[in-house]
Protein backbone atom coordinates (compact mmCIF):
# COMPACT_ATOMS: atom_id res chain seq x y z
CA UNK A 1 0.00 0.00 0.00
CA UNK A 2 1.37 3.41 -1.28
CA UNK A 3 2.14 5.71 1.95
CA UNK A 4 2.16 8.74 -0.15
CA UNK A 5 5.13 9.97 -1.92
CA UNK A 6 8.03 12.54 -0.99
CA UNK A 7 10.76 14.02 -3.01
CA UNK A 8 14.38 14.60 -1.25
CA UNK A 9 16.22 17.40 -2.33
CA UNK A 10 20.57 17.02 -0.78
CA UNK A 11 23.43 17.37 -2.71
CA UNK A 12 25.15 14.64 -1.09
CA UNK A 13 24.37 11.17 -3.26
CA UNK A 14 24.74 9.38 -0.53
CA UNK A 15 21.94 10.31 1.81
CA UNK A 16 19.49 10.86 -1.13
CA UNK A 17 20.43 6.69 -1.94
CA UNK A 18 19.82 6.15 1.85
CA UNK A 19 17.04 7.92 2.26
CA UNK A 20 15.46 6.47 -0.91
CA UNK A 21 16.08 3.13 0.27
CA UNK A 22 14.49 3.54 3.12
CA UNK A 23 11.81 5.43 2.72
CA UNK A 24 10.01 3.12 -0.22
CA UNK A 25 10.74 0.05 1.64
CA UNK A 26 7.95 2.18 4.61
CA UNK A 27 5.81 2.46 1.16
CA UNK A 28 6.94 5.58 0.06
CA UNK A 29 6.53 6.83 -3.73
CA UNK A 30 10.18 8.46 -3.59
CA UNK A 31 11.74 10.72 -5.96
CA UNK A 32 15.45 12.48 -5.43
CA UNK A 33 16.78 15.78 -6.52
CA UNK A 34 20.92 16.84 -6.07
CA UNK A 35 19.70 21.02 -6.37
CA UNK A 36 16.91 23.13 -7.09
CA UNK A 37 16.98 23.26 -10.40
CA UNK A 38 16.01 19.47 -10.66
CA UNK A 39 13.86 20.16 -7.72
CA UNK A 40 12.00 22.85 -9.89
CA UNK A 41 11.83 20.29 -13.12
CA UNK A 42 10.32 17.19 -10.20
CA UNK A 43 7.86 19.28 -9.68
CA UNK A 44 6.66 20.43 -12.86
CA UNK A 45 6.07 16.97 -13.58
CA UNK A 46 4.38 15.32 -10.45
CA UNK A 47 3.39 16.25 -7.59
CA UNK A 48 4.49 15.56 -4.10
CA UNK A 49 2.86 15.11 0.05
CA UNK A 50 6.32 15.54 1.45
CA UNK A 51 9.32 17.44 0.43
CA UNK A 52 12.86 16.65 2.16
CA UNK A 53 14.98 19.63 2.01
CA UNK A 54 18.15 20.58 2.68
CA UNK A 55 19.48 24.12 4.01
CA UNK A 56 22.10 24.90 1.79
CA UNK A 57 22.17 23.64 -2.01
CA UNK A 58 24.31 24.42 -4.48
CA UNK A 59 22.18 26.52 -6.52
CA UNK A 60 20.60 27.95 -4.24
CA UNK A 61 18.96 27.92 -0.20
CA UNK A 62 16.42 25.43 0.63
CA UNK A 63 14.20 28.42 2.27
CA UNK A 64 14.29 30.40 -1.08
CA UNK A 65 13.29 26.92 -2.76
CA UNK A 66 10.92 25.90 -0.14
CA UNK A 67 8.65 29.49 -0.73
CA UNK A 68 9.08 29.08 -4.74
CA UNK A 69 7.49 25.38 -4.27
CA UNK A 70 5.05 25.85 -1.98
CA UNK A 71 3.71 28.21 -4.48
CA UNK A 72 2.99 25.38 -7.19
CA UNK A 73 1.75 23.03 -4.13
CA UNK A 74 0.11 24.38 -0.87
CA UNK A 75 -0.76 21.43 0.43
CA UNK A 76 2.72 19.82 0.28
CA UNK A 77 4.43 19.20 3.52
CA UNK A 78 8.02 20.50 3.61
CA UNK A 79 10.71 18.90 6.51
CA UNK A 80 14.26 21.03 6.52
CA UNK A 81 17.32 19.34 6.73
CA UNK A 82 20.19 20.93 7.47
CA UNK A 83 23.98 20.31 9.07
CA UNK A 84 24.21 24.10 9.98
CA UNK A 85 22.19 23.94 12.58
CA UNK A 86 20.61 26.59 15.18
CA UNK A 87 18.34 27.86 16.56
CA UNK A 88 17.83 31.01 14.25
CA UNK A 89 17.42 28.65 11.48
CA UNK A 90 14.84 26.06 12.76
CA UNK A 91 12.76 29.50 13.70
CA UNK A 92 13.55 30.54 10.16
CA UNK A 93 12.25 27.34 9.06
CA UNK A 94 9.22 26.99 10.39
CA UNK A 95 8.05 30.94 10.18
CA UNK A 96 8.43 30.18 6.35
CA UNK A 97 6.06 27.68 6.41
CA UNK A 98 7.92 24.43 7.26
CA UNK A 99 6.49 21.63 9.05
CA UNK A 100 9.10 20.50 10.62
CA UNK A 101 13.04 20.44 11.34
CA UNK A 102 15.87 17.89 11.30
CA UNK A 103 19.51 18.37 12.40
CA UNK A 104 22.49 16.29 10.41
CA UNK A 105 23.87 13.85 11.23
CA UNK A 106 20.24 12.32 11.92
CA UNK A 107 19.09 9.26 13.05
CA UNK A 108 16.82 8.03 10.56
CA UNK A 109 14.43 6.37 13.17
CA UNK A 110 13.96 9.72 14.46
CA UNK A 111 13.15 10.92 10.65
CA UNK A 112 10.68 8.24 9.78
CA UNK A 113 8.72 9.22 13.16
CA UNK A 114 8.71 12.99 11.64
CA UNK A 115 7.64 11.74 7.92
CA UNK A 116 4.92 9.47 10.03
CA UNK A 117 3.38 12.54 11.52
CA UNK A 118 3.81 14.76 8.27
CA UNK A 119 1.78 11.89 6.29
CA UNK A 120 -0.77 12.01 9.16
CA UNK A 121 -1.19 15.23 9.04
CA UNK A 122 -1.32 15.30 4.94
CA UNK A 123 -4.19 12.71 5.40
CA UNK A 124 -6.05 14.86 7.66
CA UNK A 125 -5.96 17.87 5.75
CA UNK A 126 -7.07 15.66 2.42
CA UNK A 127 -10.02 14.25 4.41
CA UNK A 128 -11.13 17.44 5.55
CA UNK A 129 -10.73 18.81 1.89
CA UNK A 130 -12.76 16.21 0.75
CA UNK A 131 -15.69 16.19 3.15
CA UNK A 132 -15.74 20.04 2.96
CA UNK A 133 -16.33 19.82 -0.48
CA UNK A 134 -18.58 17.07 -0.69
CA UNK A 135 -20.48 18.71 1.69
CA UNK A 136 -20.78 21.94 -0.61
CA UNK A 137 -22.12 19.02 -2.95
CA UNK A 138 -24.58 17.96 -0.95
CA UNK A 139 -25.87 20.87 1.07
CA UNK A 140 -26.16 23.31 -2.53
CA UNK A 141 -29.47 24.45 -3.50
CA UNK A 142 -29.34 23.28 -7.09
CA UNK A 143 -28.89 20.17 -5.46
CA UNK A 144 -32.41 20.23 -3.82
CA UNK A 145 -35.18 17.76 -5.36
CA UNK A 146 -38.03 20.27 -6.57
CA UNK A 147 -40.35 21.23 -9.42
CA UNK A 148 -42.29 22.75 -7.18
CA UNK A 149 -42.73 26.86 -8.04
CA UNK A 150 -43.23 27.59 -3.96
CA UNK A 151 -40.09 25.54 -3.45
CA UNK A 152 -38.18 26.78 -6.22
CA UNK A 153 -38.74 30.39 -5.35
CA UNK A 154 -37.40 29.57 -1.58
CA UNK A 155 -34.42 27.97 -3.22
CA UNK A 156 -33.38 30.96 -5.16
CA UNK A 157 -33.99 33.01 -1.86
CA UNK A 158 -31.57 31.14 0.01
CA UNK A 159 -29.22 31.45 -2.68
CA UNK A 160 -29.25 34.76 -2.20
CA UNK A 161 -29.11 34.70 1.83
CA UNK A 162 -26.04 32.72 1.16
CA UNK A 163 -23.96 35.17 -0.07
CA UNK A 164 -25.17 38.32 1.42
CA UNK A 165 -23.91 39.53 4.76
CA UNK A 166 -27.05 38.66 6.38
CA UNK A 167 -26.47 37.90 10.45
CA UNK A 168 -29.88 36.76 11.83
CA UNK A 169 -32.17 34.28 9.80
CA UNK A 170 -35.57 32.91 10.52
CA UNK A 171 -36.68 29.64 9.15
CA UNK A 172 -39.90 28.69 9.76
CA UNK A 173 -42.13 25.34 8.06
CA UNK A 174 -43.36 21.99 9.94
CA UNK A 175 -41.56 19.16 11.72
CA UNK A 176 -39.45 17.32 8.58
CA UNK A 177 -39.92 20.15 6.30
CA UNK A 178 -36.21 20.34 5.64
CA UNK A 179 -35.16 23.00 7.84
CA UNK A 180 -32.15 22.16 9.06
CA UNK A 181 -31.25 21.21 4.95
CA UNK A 182 -31.65 24.95 4.74
CA UNK A 183 -29.48 25.93 7.17
CA UNK A 184 -26.74 24.31 6.18
CA UNK A 185 -27.03 25.22 2.26
CA UNK A 186 -27.00 28.87 3.82
CA UNK A 187 -23.85 27.89 5.76
CA UNK A 188 -21.96 25.44 2.80
CA UNK A 189 -22.36 28.16 0.19
CA UNK A 190 -21.55 31.53 2.51
CA UNK A 191 -18.26 32.86 3.31
CA UNK A 192 -18.34 31.21 6.66
CA UNK A 193 -18.35 27.12 4.75
CA UNK A 194 -14.83 26.53 5.96
CA UNK A 195 -15.27 27.47 9.25
CA UNK A 196 -17.88 25.34 12.04
CA UNK A 197 -21.63 24.83 11.21
CA UNK A 198 -23.13 24.13 14.96
CA UNK A 199 -26.33 23.02 15.31
CA UNK A 200 -28.41 22.77 18.65
CA UNK A 201 -32.21 21.67 19.41
CA UNK A 202 -33.29 23.63 21.52
CA UNK A 203 -36.30 21.28 23.22
CA UNK A 204 -33.11 18.75 23.61
CA UNK A 205 -31.10 20.18 26.46
CA UNK A 206 -33.00 21.44 29.61
CA UNK A 207 -33.61 25.36 30.00
CA UNK A 208 -30.55 25.38 32.72
CA UNK A 209 -28.36 24.03 30.82
CA UNK A 210 -29.34 25.68 27.61
CA UNK A 211 -27.64 28.87 28.59
CA UNK A 212 -24.66 27.16 29.72
CA UNK A 213 -24.24 25.28 26.34
CA UNK A 214 -24.80 28.21 24.29
CA UNK A 215 -22.46 30.77 26.51
CA UNK A 216 -19.73 28.36 28.20
CA UNK A 217 -18.95 28.56 31.73
CA UNK A 218 -15.98 29.45 33.99
CA UNK A 219 -14.24 27.25 36.56
CA UNK A 220 -16.02 27.08 39.52
CA UNK A 221 -19.26 29.65 38.29
CA UNK A 222 -21.31 27.09 39.72
CA UNK A 223 -20.94 23.46 41.78
CA UNK A 224 -20.08 21.19 39.09
CA UNK A 225 -18.20 23.73 36.67
CA UNK A 226 -15.27 21.93 37.61
CA UNK A 227 -13.10 23.64 34.47
CA UNK A 228 -13.62 26.16 31.77
CA UNK A 229 -15.90 25.56 29.54
CA UNK A 230 -15.91 27.19 25.73
CA UNK A 231 -19.76 27.57 24.35
CA UNK A 232 -21.01 27.10 20.92
CA UNK A 233 -21.09 30.69 20.12
CA UNK A 234 -17.69 30.68 21.10
CA UNK A 235 -16.41 27.25 18.69
CA UNK A 236 -18.70 28.77 15.87
CA UNK A 237 -16.94 31.84 15.37
CA UNK A 238 -16.33 32.81 12.47
CA UNK A 239 -19.05 30.19 11.32
CA UNK A 240 -22.91 29.23 11.96
CA UNK A 241 -24.86 28.41 14.88
CA UNK A 242 -28.20 26.81 13.92
CA UNK A 243 -30.76 26.95 16.86
CA UNK A 244 -33.55 24.68 16.10
CA UNK A 245 -37.11 24.97 17.80
CA UNK A 246 -36.51 28.41 19.29
CA UNK A 247 -39.97 28.86 19.71
CA UNK A 248 -39.60 26.73 22.81
CA UNK A 249 -36.73 28.69 24.55
CA UNK A 250 -37.81 30.11 27.47
CA UNK A 251 -38.24 34.50 27.68
CA UNK A 252 -35.77 34.59 30.08
CA UNK A 253 -32.76 32.99 27.68
CA UNK A 254 -34.77 34.66 24.70
CA UNK A 255 -33.62 38.21 26.80
CA UNK A 256 -30.25 36.82 26.29
CA UNK A 257 -30.04 35.68 22.94
CA UNK A 258 -31.78 38.98 22.04
CA UNK A 259 -28.69 40.78 23.51
CA UNK A 260 -25.94 39.09 22.41
CA UNK A 261 -27.64 39.07 18.71
CA UNK A 262 -27.53 43.67 19.34
CA UNK A 263 -23.76 43.68 20.43
CA UNK A 264 -22.20 40.41 19.17
CA UNK A 265 -20.37 39.73 22.18
CA UNK A 266 -21.03 37.93 25.95
CA UNK A 267 -20.05 36.84 28.75
CA UNK A 268 -19.02 33.09 29.77
CA UNK A 269 -21.83 32.39 32.88
CA UNK A 270 -19.69 33.39 35.89
CA UNK A 271 -16.90 35.30 33.22
CA UNK A 272 -15.47 38.91 34.11
CA UNK A 273 -14.87 39.87 30.49
CA UNK A 274 -16.74 40.11 27.35
CA UNK A 275 -16.00 37.64 24.17
CA UNK A 276 -16.43 39.06 20.71
CA UNK A 277 -17.31 36.75 18.22
CA UNK A 278 -18.56 37.13 14.78
CA UNK A 279 -21.10 34.21 13.92
CA UNK A 280 -24.26 33.76 11.99
CA UNK A 281 -27.62 32.94 13.70
CA UNK A 282 -30.07 30.90 11.71
CA UNK A 283 -33.28 29.85 13.99
CA UNK A 284 -35.51 27.80 12.90
CA UNK A 285 -39.04 26.62 14.50
CA UNK A 286 -42.25 25.36 13.56
CA UNK A 287 -44.41 26.99 15.82
CA UNK A 288 -46.28 29.97 15.00
CA UNK A 289 -44.26 32.68 16.00
CA UNK A 290 -46.58 35.76 15.83
CA UNK A 291 -49.00 33.89 17.97
CA UNK A 292 -46.81 32.87 19.97
CA UNK A 293 -45.71 36.75 20.50
CA UNK A 294 -49.26 37.73 20.95
CA UNK A 295 -49.83 35.18 24.29
CA UNK A 296 -46.30 36.54 25.50
CA UNK A 297 -44.21 33.36 24.73
CA UNK A 298 -41.85 34.84 22.71
CA UNK A 299 -40.48 38.52 22.64
CA UNK A 300 -41.13 40.12 19.86
CA UNK A 301 -38.69 42.13 19.84
CA UNK A 302 -36.46 38.72 19.26
CA UNK A 303 -38.81 37.83 16.53
CA UNK A 304 -37.73 41.28 14.85
CA UNK A 305 -34.92 40.82 15.23
CA UNK A 306 -34.35 37.51 13.93
CA UNK A 307 -37.11 38.05 11.23
CA UNK A 308 -34.98 40.54 9.62
CA UNK A 309 -35.01 37.76 6.83
CA UNK A 310 -37.70 34.74 6.83
CA UNK A 311 -37.59 31.75 4.58
CA UNK A 312 -41.07 29.91 5.05
CA UNK A 313 -40.56 26.32 4.09
CA UNK A 314 -44.13 25.06 2.12
CA UNK A 315 -45.07 21.52 3.60
CA UNK A 316 -45.23 18.83 1.20
CA UNK A 317 -49.07 18.53 1.19
CA UNK A 318 -48.63 22.43 -0.55
CA UNK A 319 -46.19 20.97 -3.50
CA UNK A 320 -47.56 17.79 -4.64
CA UNK A 321 -45.89 17.79 -7.63
CA UNK A 322 -42.83 16.90 -5.88
CA UNK A 323 -43.71 13.70 -4.16
CA UNK A 324 -42.72 11.47 -7.58
CA UNK A 325 -39.36 13.56 -7.52
CA UNK A 326 -38.51 13.54 -4.30
CA UNK A 327 -39.72 9.43 -3.79
CA UNK A 328 -37.63 8.09 -6.69
CA UNK A 329 -34.46 10.00 -5.18
CA UNK A 330 -35.11 8.15 -2.17
CA UNK A 331 -35.65 5.07 -4.42
CA UNK A 332 -32.40 5.81 -5.89
CA UNK A 333 -30.63 6.50 -2.86
CA UNK A 334 -32.05 3.38 -0.57
CA UNK A 335 -30.79 1.52 -3.92
CA UNK A 336 -26.66 2.17 -3.34
CA UNK A 337 -27.54 1.66 0.98
CA UNK A 338 -29.40 -1.12 0.45
CA UNK A 339 -27.35 -2.81 -2.82
CA UNK A 340 -30.62 -3.20 -4.39
CA UNK A 341 -31.89 -2.63 -8.03
CA UNK A 342 -35.91 -0.99 -7.75
CA UNK A 343 -36.81 0.60 -10.68
CA UNK A 344 -39.60 2.95 -8.69
CA UNK A 345 -43.13 3.62 -7.89
CA UNK A 346 -46.30 2.12 -9.47
CA UNK A 347 -48.54 4.54 -10.69
CA UNK A 348 -51.03 3.30 -8.00
CA UNK A 349 -48.65 3.83 -5.44
CA UNK A 350 -47.76 7.41 -6.52
CA UNK A 351 -51.50 8.05 -6.23
CA UNK A 352 -51.33 7.10 -3.04
CA UNK A 353 -48.06 9.08 -2.01
CA UNK A 354 -50.67 12.08 -3.23
CA UNK A 355 -53.57 11.88 -1.86
CA UNK A 356 -51.76 11.53 1.60
CA UNK A 357 -51.82 14.66 4.15
CA UNK A 358 -48.27 14.06 5.03
CA UNK A 359 -48.07 15.41 9.19
CA UNK A 360 -44.11 14.33 9.07
CA UNK A 361 -43.71 16.05 5.40
CA UNK A 362 -40.41 15.14 3.02
CA UNK A 363 -38.86 13.23 6.50
CA UNK A 364 -42.04 11.08 6.31
CA UNK A 365 -41.78 10.76 2.89
CA UNK A 366 -38.19 9.15 3.32
CA UNK A 367 -39.20 6.83 6.21
CA UNK A 368 -41.85 5.48 4.08
CA UNK A 369 -39.65 4.78 1.00
CA UNK A 370 -36.98 3.33 3.34
CA UNK A 371 -39.44 0.87 4.75
CA UNK A 372 -41.23 -0.33 1.53
CA UNK A 373 -37.55 -0.78 0.23
CA UNK A 374 -35.75 -2.96 2.99
CA UNK A 375 -39.64 -5.18 3.19
CA UNK A 376 -39.69 -5.58 -0.54
CA UNK A 377 -38.48 -7.71 -2.75
CA UNK A 378 -40.28 -6.67 -5.74
CA UNK A 379 -39.02 -4.34 -9.14
CA UNK A 380 -41.33 -1.97 -8.23
CA UNK A 381 -42.69 -0.32 -5.11
CA UNK A 382 -46.21 -0.86 -5.45
CA UNK A 383 -49.64 0.19 -3.14
CA UNK A 384 -49.36 -2.86 -1.08
CA UNK A 385 -45.73 -1.70 0.06
CA UNK A 386 -46.42 1.97 1.42
CA UNK A 387 -47.67 1.83 4.82
CA UNK A 388 -47.93 5.30 6.63
CA UNK A 389 -46.75 4.69 10.16
CA UNK A 390 -46.86 8.43 11.56
CA UNK A 391 -50.94 8.16 10.56
CA UNK A 392 -51.04 4.82 12.20
CA UNK A 393 -49.45 6.26 15.38
CA UNK A 394 -51.37 9.60 14.96
CA UNK A 395 -54.85 6.81 15.02
CA UNK A 396 -53.79 4.85 17.75
CA UNK A 397 -52.99 7.61 20.18
CA UNK A 398 -55.78 9.91 19.46
CA UNK A 399 -58.85 7.06 18.80
CA UNK A 400 -60.09 8.08 22.52
CA UNK A 401 -60.32 11.19 22.27
CA UNK A 402 -61.27 11.84 18.42
CA UNK A 403 -64.99 13.63 18.45
CA UNK A 404 -66.98 15.15 15.11
CA UNK A 405 -68.55 18.37 15.95
CA UNK A 406 -72.20 17.89 15.53
CA UNK A 407 -73.83 21.47 13.98
CA UNK A 408 -76.48 22.88 15.47
CA UNK A 409 -78.92 21.92 12.66
CA UNK A 410 -77.77 18.12 13.30
CA UNK A 411 -75.98 15.64 11.05
CA UNK A 412 -76.95 12.11 9.45
CA UNK A 413 -75.13 9.42 10.45
CA UNK A 414 -74.90 7.91 7.50
CA UNK A 415 -73.17 10.63 5.29
CA UNK A 416 -70.63 10.53 7.82
CA UNK A 417 -70.28 7.14 7.43
CA UNK A 418 -70.18 7.60 3.80
CA UNK A 419 -67.45 10.41 3.98
CA UNK A 420 -65.17 8.16 6.45
CA UNK A 421 -65.03 5.26 3.92
CA UNK A 422 -64.92 7.63 0.47
CA UNK A 423 -61.57 9.26 2.67
CA UNK A 424 -60.38 5.38 3.49
CA UNK A 425 -60.45 4.46 -0.04
CA UNK A 426 -59.36 7.31 -1.20
CA UNK A 427 -56.32 7.35 0.71
CA UNK A 428 -55.13 3.74 0.39
CA UNK A 429 -55.77 3.88 -3.12
CA UNK A 430 -58.56 1.11 -3.51
CA UNK A 431 -56.79 -1.11 -1.26
CA UNK A 432 -59.81 -2.47 0.86
CA UNK A 433 -57.71 -4.28 3.61
CA UNK A 434 -55.43 -1.12 4.22
CA UNK A 435 -59.00 1.16 4.19
CA UNK A 436 -60.53 -1.28 6.43
CA UNK A 437 -57.35 -1.20 8.79
CA UNK A 438 -57.32 2.68 8.88
CA UNK A 439 -60.98 2.36 10.21
CA UNK A 440 -60.31 -0.33 12.56
CA UNK A 441 -63.26 -2.83 10.72
CA UNK A 442 -62.92 -6.05 9.33
CA UNK A 443 -62.19 -6.19 5.45
CA UNK A 444 -65.88 -7.67 4.71
CA UNK A 445 -67.48 -4.94 6.82
CA UNK A 446 -66.01 -2.50 4.25
CA UNK A 447 -67.37 -4.47 1.67
CA UNK A 448 -70.51 -4.56 2.79
CA UNK A 449 -70.47 -0.12 3.79
CA UNK A 450 -69.08 0.07 0.32
CA UNK A 451 -72.14 -1.62 -0.69
CA UNK A 452 -74.67 0.05 1.28
CA UNK A 453 -73.35 3.75 0.61
CA UNK A 454 -73.43 2.88 -3.38
CA UNK A 455 -69.30 3.52 -3.49
CA UNK A 456 -68.93 0.37 -5.84
CA UNK A 457 -68.21 3.03 -8.69
CA UNK A 458 -65.68 5.28 -6.28
CA UNK A 459 -64.33 1.52 -5.45
CA UNK A 460 -63.77 0.64 -9.09
CA UNK A 461 -61.99 3.86 -10.28
CA UNK A 462 -59.25 4.02 -7.22
CA UNK A 463 -58.99 0.14 -7.91
CA UNK A 464 -58.50 0.97 -11.58
CA UNK A 465 -55.77 3.87 -10.96
CA UNK A 466 -54.01 1.69 -8.39
CA UNK A 467 -52.99 -1.22 -10.93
Amino acid sequence: IMSGSILVIDDEKLIRWSLKETLQKEGYYVITAENCREASAAFDKDTFDIVLCDLKLPDGDGLSLMKNLSGKSPDTLFIIITAFASVENAVEAMKTGAFDYLQKPFNMDELLIKINRATDSVKLKSELKFMKKSQKGEYNADSVVSKSDKMRDILNLVKKISNSEANTILVIGESGVGKDLIARIIHYNSRRANNPFVNITCTAIPDTLLESELFGFEKGSFTDAKEQKKGLFEIANGGTVFLDEIGDMSVSLQSKLLRFLEEKKFRRIGGTFDINVDIRVIAATNKDISKSVEEGKFRDDLFYRLGVIIVNIPSLRERIEDIPYLALYFVESFNKSFRKNVKGLTPAALNVLKSHVWPGNVRELRNIIERAMLLSQKDWIDVSDIIFTSAMMSMDSHKSSFRVKLPPEGLSLEDVEKELVSQALSVTGGNKSRAAKLLAITRDQIRYKIEKHGLEKEDKLQSATSV
